[in-house]
């Protein structure tokens, strides 16, 4: 499909390395009044006053907003039944980690997802990637992690890869083996490093891998040893770490090349400034904060030190019940002391360049038209705005697929 779209205040995002850093986080190099030309699922052109090739739509912006689709770098959006119950346990005064510790939490999920049939799982991932799309998502990292097992981690990943390849936007799959531990499994750490791991592999040689370090899940040691084992075997790899508790995992991930350190909430300063200062990049979940315990990373903190940021969801049935990427960046700009234009790099350039998508995150010639065009004339609005959503139309590789 050709697609002109006219008058626009444009968040083209195309000036600066990637991914962006400092000051560089800022800049959204925005143009007022004009016209951006999709040409087979790709920009063709931005200007003043394009001409429409035969047989092209135009769409009248109206001097509303259009920006690159919004990248969700972290989600848990596999599962299966609901954590309800335990969500009223949390409302009496039960914390996370002694919901975790009594069987619930993670393990909640697990059971519902082993229950589960892949065609199941595989249609509840659908239904809520649609629903991510209509809020702006053009590109979803989707993890594994509630199977713990050869088998249901396995079935997990065979119905994310299917979601994939029928969900009009990008599904970037990640195995999270080292979620939680079985504590029904005698030397689960063990078998999830030299069963769980080689099976994965076989099945999906360049997947990233994952774990969730933390009191009560994987300690510092077992991530290492697994991340080890997975990196030797090619796998890239990305860690959960400092949520509730700095137990040096972040340094740890930095010197292994993780790609990501994700949460960040407690992390003290000299690990926030490694990471800042490496090619790793640091990945906020303000939803999290928000409906867990109020606790936020530091994010002006990380991006006054250079670091790479993005923010995403954390979409999960527990500890993050959102797919909006609008609800994480007027958290992210309340809570993590982000600018309006910061949140939104964050949200869609910087975990572009992070899941290795080169050719989106930017409006420019050649990059792949993911975009968004919003309800609103003014971007900061996206983050001055609570609820509701503002994504007036999406736009995936050039089709329209909300709104239109």
């Amino acid at each position: 499909m050709t697609l002109l779209i006219r008058n626009v205040r444009v968040l083209t995002m195309s000036r600066g390395a990637r991914p962006r850093r400092g000051a560089a986080l800022g800049d959204l190099a925005a143009h007022n009044g004009a016209d951006v030309l999709v040409e087979k699922g790709l920009i063709a052109g931005i200007g003043g006053g394009l001409k429409a090739p035969a047989g092209a739509r135009v769409i009248d912006g109206a001097s509303r907003v259009l920006m690159p689709g919004f990248v969700d770098c972290h989600t848990h959006a596999c599962w299966a039944g609901d954590r309800l119950d335990e969500w009223d346990r949390k409302r009496a005064g039960a914390t996370y980690l002694s919901i975790l510790a009594s069987g619930g939490g993670i393990m909640s999920t697990v059971r519902a997802v082993r229950r589960a049939s892949e065609r199941d799982l595989a249609v509840s991932v659908g239904e809520r990637l649609t629903t991510m799309a209509r809020e702006g998502t053009t590109s979803a990292e989707v993890k594994s992690g509630y199977g713990l097992s050869t088998e249901h981690e396995l079935k997990m990943l065979r119905a994310i890869a299917s979601v994939g390849e029928s969900w009009s936007g990008t599904v970037v799959a990640t195995a999270l083996l080292g979620h939680a531990i079985d504590a029904d499994v005698p030397n689960f750490v063990e078998r999830t490093i030299y069963e769980t791991l080689p099976a994965i592999h076989n099945a999906f040689p360049e997947i990233t891998v994952d774990a969730y370090c933390e009191k009560g899940a994987w300690s510092v040691d077992e991530t290492t040893r697994l991340f080890e084992q997975a990196r030797s075997m090619g796998h890239p790899v990305r860690v959960h770490a400092d949520q509730f508790n700095s137990l040096g995992m972040t340094s740890k991930a930095v010197d292994l090349g993780a790609v990501s350190v994700d949460h960040l909430e407690a992390s003290m300063e000299r690990e926030l400034g490694v990471l800042a200062g490496s090619d790793s990049y640091g990945v906020m979940l303000p939803v999290c904060g928000f409906h867990v315990d109020g606790r936020y990373a530091p994010g002006r903190a990380f991006v006054d030190l250079g670091g790479a940021a993005c923010i995403a969801t954390n979409c999960n049935p527990g500890s993050a019940p959102s797919s909006s990427m609008p609800l994480a960046i007027a958290l992210a700009v309340r809570h993590l002391g982000l600018s309006p234009a910061e949140a939104i790099c964050a949200a869609t350039v910087n975990p572009a360049c992070l899941l290795g998508l080169d050719d989106r995150g930017t409006i420019e010639p050649g990059a792949r038209a993911d975009l968004v065009l919003l309800r609103h004339r003014d971007e900061r609005m996206l983050a001055h705005e609570v609820g509701g959503n503002p994504v007036d139309m999406t736009i995936i590789g050039g089709d329209v697929v909300h709104g239109g």
